[in-house]
């Protein structure tokens, strides 16, 4: 059987079929599918010492000249109400928005309350 035959079997499989196929040739050869992956995302990464972060903290470091607004898009943001987004404002600097966000909410985030006028550091 040829390398093209293989991978005409192959394709004609149905996913619980493939899943089986992965587990029996983990079984038979002492691997796991997910082994070289690992090691090809370590080689492909610019900095080996550097762990990318997944989950991110957004802090209002300051309520700029429009606090009325910040205040409005702090409520937007957050499940608060008008008492504790006033109060989350008024604690700036370093009062923590949103904690263990992903990158695209933390993003969000900052850049609607950076368009209402605040200053937003992501840790």
């Amino acid at each position: 059987m040829s390398i093209d035959e293989i991978i005409e079997a192959i394709d004609g499989l149905t996913v619980l079929e493939l899943v089986e196929l992965k587990d029996k040739l983990q079984e038979k050869y002492g691997v796991t599918a997910a082994a070289p992956i690992a090691v090809a995302a370590a080689g492909a990464a610019p900095d080996a010492g550097e762990e990318e972060q997944f989950s991110f903290t957004v802090m209002l470091e300051s309520e700029g000249d429009s606090k009325i607004e910040v205040i409005k898009a702090v409520r937007e943001v957050t499940s608060l109400g008008l008492k504790e987004s006033k109060d989350l404002v008024e604690a700036a600097p370093d009062a923590v928005v949103a904690e263990d966000v992903s990158k695209e909410d933390a993003e969000r985030i900052q850049k609607t309350l950076e368009d209402a006028g605040a200053t937003v550091k992501l840790t």
